[in-house]
């Protein structure tokens, strides 16, 4: 509990540092993240005994990074523009070329498995990459940096998962999806939907980025498709019998294991702040 605890304490300090550092060390941050993500999930993936599986995880790390880079930096490092350009123009076009490489590579290596080995690809670019460029285009609303709006979502989903932890140890009696998770609780859950409404409905008084609706959605938002973003990637890895996506964090897990809450909300999130 202890090295957890230690775990967690300079994990929130990283991230507050990069999300607060400006806007590059916030590209960076999530760059970092991103690759990392991205070589765990095609950890879980890819067959152990799969040839040349460090150069496919590699290479799919690599063209997996490559939109978010690319968006990351249009909305970020070069000069404001129309963040629909970030989305329509770059993200479709800059997609297709890393399945495309990654396609080049299964032939010139003669995979026996090339559906399988893009579509690990292509999920990867869905499931991690697509959310992160929806998040940069939240980040950067008419081409200004606006950090209190990423931190906020993170503070909503850290807040869920405590609250649903702490209840659930609690008081937690009914299942919610014991095929998958064991552990969570309906009693939990319910924990943590309230605990980040009303989180969302605090911090509307502190920061006016959002309207006080849209704060609510979002603390609706964050805590239910949270919650199904968790049960997702325990699903991933029940299927290729691991425990965690990696050991990067003590006590904690992977990248994947810390972010999957995360990731899996914010297209929903942003289809809220869209709306």
């Amino acid at each position: 509990m202890k090295q957890r605890a230690i775990t967690a304490l300079f994990f929130v300090a990283a991230m507050i540092g990069g999300v607060y550092g400006g806007r590059v060390s916030f590209y960076v941050l999530f760059g970092l993240i991103t690759a990392g993500c991205f070589w765990e999930l095609l950890e879980i993936l890819l067959e152990k005994e799969e040839p040349r599986r460090q150069q496919r995880k590699l290479l799919g790390t690599v063209a997996g990074l490559l939109p978010v880079l690319v968006c990351g930096a249009t909305a970020l490092i070069l000069p404001p523009q129309d963040g629909t350009a970030v989305l329509s123009e770059y993200l479709a076009g800059i997609a297709a070329i890393s399945v495309a490489l990654y396609l080049l590579f299964e032939l010139f290596t003669a995979s026996g498995k090339p559906f399988q080995h893009a579509g690990a690809l292509a999920l990867g670019l869905v499931y991690i990459a697509v959310p992160v460029i929806f998040l940069f285009d939240m980040a950067t609303p008419a081409g200004e940096y606006r950090p209190n709006r990423v931190f906020s979502l993170l503070w909503l989903v850290w807040t869920n998962d405590t609250l649903a932890y702490l209840v659930g140890s609690q008081i937690g009696r009914t299942k919610l999806f014991e095929r998958i998770s064991p552990k969570k609780t309906w009693e939990g859950t319910l924990g943590g939907v309230i605990g980040a409404v009303l989180m969302a409905w605090g911090l509307s008084h502190y920061y006016t980025d959002f309207n006080p609706a849209q704060w609510l959605a979002l603390g609706v938002i964050v805590s239910i498709f949270g919650t199904l973003g968790d049960l997702v990637e325990s699903m991933l890895k029940r299927s290729a019998g691991v425990k965690d996506s990696g050991d990067l964090f003590p006590g904690h897990g992977g990248f994947l294991d810390r972010f999957d809450a995360f990731l899996f909300m914010l297209p929903f999130a942003w289809l809220v702040l869209k709306g």
